[in-house]
């Protein structure tokens, strides 16, 4: 079983940045590739950002590109999101997810088998 518990989210005006983390447990983190993903109101769940088990790729959605890096540090079993020049559009839950092929990314919220419970980002205008 892995747990995933996010961190980080807050209230921040737009044009400031936030740095979300990820803590995982309960199993060897390097074996997973991670993802963030988010939920504004009123919307379904979108893809923000994936990384490989080493950091060595990663993707974005076009939304969030130039703006947001999402890394990993696999001796502290955790994954970050670091979020720039925020807008009031990035306003969602954002939710981390572990996913098994820990070789290939991927953008579907059905290939990630394990979720935090969120954490909650505003960005006021």
């Amino acid at each position: 079983q892995v747990q995933l518990v996010e961190s980080g989210g807050g209230l921040v005006q737009a044009g400031g940045s936030l740095r979300l983390s990820c803590a995982v447990s309960g199993r060897t983190f390097s074996n997973y590739a991670m993802g963030w993903f988010r939920r504004a109101p009123g919307k379904e769940r979108e893809f923000v950002a994936a990384i490989n088990w080493s950091g060595g790729d990663t993707d974005y959605a076009d939304s969030v590109k130039g703006r947001f890096t999402i890394s990993r540090d696999n001796a502290k079993n955790t994954v970050y999101l670091q979020m720039n020049s925020l807008k009031p559009e990035d306003t969602a839950v954002y939710y981390c997810a572990a996913k098994r092929n820990r070789i290939k990314l991927s953008t579907s919220e059905y290939e990630y088998g394990y979720w935090g419970q969120g954490t909650e980002v505003t960005v006021s205008s």
